[in-house]
């Protein structure tokens, strides 16, 4: 058989979601109570790293050492990737020897061509593209706040990045609204609105009006990796798309502020927001561990009873 890989929002069913949803619920209450589970002994996970990280190597290194298995961590500078191998010879290597690959790396063609060569599941743990292990773990978070998220309102300021093209798939598969306010000349790719923005996003000038009603504000730094270049412009173009307090007055009165970390406290965020009573960033962090000890399970094992 195929195996399942994981590289997109879209490559799993709401029916799927949900079973994951449910499985992470489980999985972290097994967690807090001290009670050992290890469905993957003997497992191995491949962590293969082309951008830096701090919470998916962790979340991921000790979410599989949880579930009874062992993580081994791969940095590009210090493979023959690194050198110029190439990625189908490296999936071929690397998929015989270890269970299951994730990988944090740059351009989604890289990823996609290592999972086409790959003999095991692959997972994204961040491409230029898309970042669906953040958004499953950010639905997650806001479900155990708040309940269903289908039928809320989600509000994205600031960048149209990885991360964006990823709450825009997840609005489609979950039936939510999705607002996006961007700086002009920041705005979402035109093919990705048309794939993902026709019924369930909307676009906003004003990140003010993107805001109003929201159930969910999140954002993310103005200057993801491989743009420092363009910081100092960012700093310039992004000024009015900080998440304040005033701009959390507009939203719901029970709204959420989220942010996949790390974040720049007086930059995309203040202070008073994030460190807040709405701000629910460090449940967010927490739980992209037990998201992800939910799917490395699904992918290796299917529905578990």
């Amino acid at each position: 058989m195929k195996p399942r890989h994981y590289l997109q929002f879209t490559d799993v069913s709401r029916s799927e979601y949900e079973y994951l949803l449910e499985r992470t619920h489980w999985i972290k209450s097994q967690f807090k109570h001290y009670k050992p589970y290890h469905p993957l002994a003997d497992r191995t996970l491949a962590m293969i790293f082309e951008k830096q990280s701090t919470r998916t190597r962790l979340s991921f290194e000790a979410g599989m050492q949880q579930l009874g298995g062992s993580a081994i961590f791969l940095n590009t500078r210090d493979t023959q990737l690194g050198r110029g191998e190439p990625v189908e010879d490296m999936a071929q290597v690397v998929s015989r020897m270890v269970d299951i690959v994730m990988i944090r790396t740059f351009e989604q063609e890289i990823i996609e061509r290592f999972a086409a060569s790959s003999r095991v599941p692959v997972i994204n743990g961040l491409t230029n593209e898309y970042h669906p292990c953040q958004v499953m773990g950010d639905i997650f978070t806001y479900i155990e706040h708040r309940g269903p998220i289908s039928g809320r309102t989600v509000a994205w300021i600031g960048d149209s990045n990885n991360v964006c093209n990823t709450w825009m798939q997840a609005a489609e598969i979950f039936d939510f609204k999705l607002h996006v306010s961007t700086p002009p000349g920041y705005e979402v790719e035109a093919e990705r609105a048309g794939n993902y923005g026709r019924s369930h996003c909307e676009q906003f000038s004003d990140p003010m009006q993107a805001a109003r009603g929201a159930d969910l504000v999140t954002t993310d730094v103005w200057t993801s990796m491989g743009f420092e270049a363009e910081d100092a412009e960012r700093k310039r173009d992004f000024g009015d798309w900080q998440v304040d307090a005033e701009m959390m007055k507009l939203a719901a009165a029970d709204a959420l502020f989220m942010h996949c970390l790390p974040a720049h406290r007086g930059e995309e965020v203040s202070a008073g927001v994030i460190d807040g009573p709405q701000s629910v960033v460090w449940d967010e962090a927490e739980n992209r561990m037990h998201t992800q000890k939910a799917l490395m399970e699904f992918l290796l094992l299917g529905k578990v009873a």
